[in-house]
């Protein structure tokens, strides 16, 4: 198989790494996404992962807390979610670093970008937790934000749902599937692939999105290889 990208940014919901349980991490989830995201790499491909929190908090729980002191919550559990996946990516065999928007360096690197492209460029792949290190940014925007800064040629977003469709398809038998969007027509349309703020990010500065099911972890090998799966979101 060839790839289509040479560095690629792969967004990972918390909700993805839970697998059944729908809270926490789930082991044998982790370990079929490390198993491809090492297929990947095995192609010779520059990967930077991004990963949610929601497995274990999102800001948006702490009911009537403090919204700022909730997202910082929920960083330190996308931290956790970074840790676990370095974690099983080197029981897999491939070299990783975490890195965090953050400053914990007893337990990560805090995200300098040059540091993140060398080590892309020898083949480790980066593991960006925190978000962007700020509230009220969602982990979607700091996907864009990393995605821009490395210049990765596209951002892969794993989701549960296989697609962009017009309306919740759990919901709506009658939901329609598409197969390639422009940015203005996610805005326009209030369509739900990443909020406002990341898809505004990619539209200014030309970066792809291409969206798929987690559901089957080798969907990350067939995006990378440019095999028409999911959704292409793009200028």
């Amino acid at each position: 198989m060839k790839a289509k990208y040479r560095r690629v940014l792969l967004k990972i919901s918390g909700e993805a790494l839970a697998g059944p349980n729908g809270f926490g991490l789930d082991e044998g989830t982790i370990e079929k996404i490390c198993e491809n995201i090492k297929k990947v790499v095995e192609m010779e491909v520059q990967v930077a992962v991004v990963v949610g929190g929601g497995n274990i908090w999102r800001g948006r729980s702490g009911g009537t807390m403090d919204r700022t002191r909730a997202d910082h919550m929920g960083m330190l559990a996308t931290a956790i979610n970074a840790l676990g996946l370095g974690a099983q990516l080197d029981g897999c065999g491939v070299k990783n670093r975490v890195q965090t928007a953050i400053e914990m360096k007893t337990i990560a690197e805090p995200y300098i970008r040059g540091r993140a492209v060398r080590h892309l460029q020898k083949g480790r792949v980066v593991i960006f937790g925190c978000g962007t290190g700020n509230p009220f940014m969602s982990t979607d925007t700091a996907a864009a934000l990393r995605a821009v800064e490395i210049n990765a040629d596209v951002i892969l977003l794993a989701k549960k749902v296989d697609a962009v469709y017009d309306s919740d398809p759990n919901v709506n038998p009658d939901a329609r599937k598409y197969d390639e969007l422009t940015f203005t027509e996610v805005l326009a349309k209030h369509l739900a692939v990443m909020d406002s703020t990341a898809a505004s990010l990619c539209e200014d500065n030309h970066m792809p999105i291409h969206v798929f099911g987690l559901d089957d972890p080798e969907n990350i090998v067939r995006a990378v290889t440019g095999e028409k799966i999911g959704t292409l979101v793009h200028n």
